[in-house]
């Protein structure tokens, strides 16, 4: 009767112990803060940099800046609706249209509305010279935010995007300063 009893007995125990213990592990989140952040962020530092491109068709003749300005529309409009997406779906707010937009705050690489004024005053040879300035500025910052987000986030595909980012926008730092000549 013992030999029957280790035979059920004790397989039943060991795996009613087994399944308490993975009851008792917490579960990674989702996505937490620094994934809210992000997103929330990123979306006005993106709109400010596809105003910024827009202004390249009207105060300059330079095609290769016009090709670039048209990349960073291409490449980032479909990431703020990815970053839009993802906020709906965490319940969290889309920042609106004009929010954070220019006002200068302490998001990395923002232009303030000077800045942004000052820039639409300009054309030919000095807005290309102030513009590719700007834009490696502002893409700097948007670097700074996906690095931090690799760092403290913890949704994979929030992650992704932000690696994304930092490729995308560390290749067009390069082309702009090689357009500057620092390259």
């Amino acid at each position: 009767m013992f030999k029957n009893v280790r035979r059920f007995v004790l397989p039943a125990i060991a795996a009613i112990i087994l399944l308490a213990g993975c009851g008792s592990t917490p579960e990674q989140p989702d996505h937490n803060d620094a994934d809210v952040t992000f997103a929330s962020e990123m979306i006005p530092h993106h709109r400010q940099a596809i105003e910024m491109a827009g202004l390249v068709t009207e105060r300059t003749g330079n095609q290769r800046l016009r090709g670039l300005a048209d990349d960073i529309r291409q490449a980032q409009q479909p990431e703020i609706e990815q970053l839009s997406e993802w906020l709906q779906q965490w319940g969290e707010t889309v920042p609106g249209e004009h929010e954070g937009h220019g006002g200068g705050h302490a998001t990395p690489g923002m232009m303030t509305e000077e800045h942004l004024a000052e820039l639409g005053r300009m054309s030919g040879a000095t807005f290309d010279r102030r513009w590719l300035e700007m834009m490696i500025e502002h893409h700097a910052g948007a670097i700074e935010m996906a690095r931090t987000q690799l760092a403290q986030g913890v949704h994979p595909e929030v992650k992704r995007l932000a690696q994304q980012v930092i490729d995308t926008q560390q290749a067009e730092i390069e082309t702009m300063k090689g357009l500057l000549g620092n390259g």
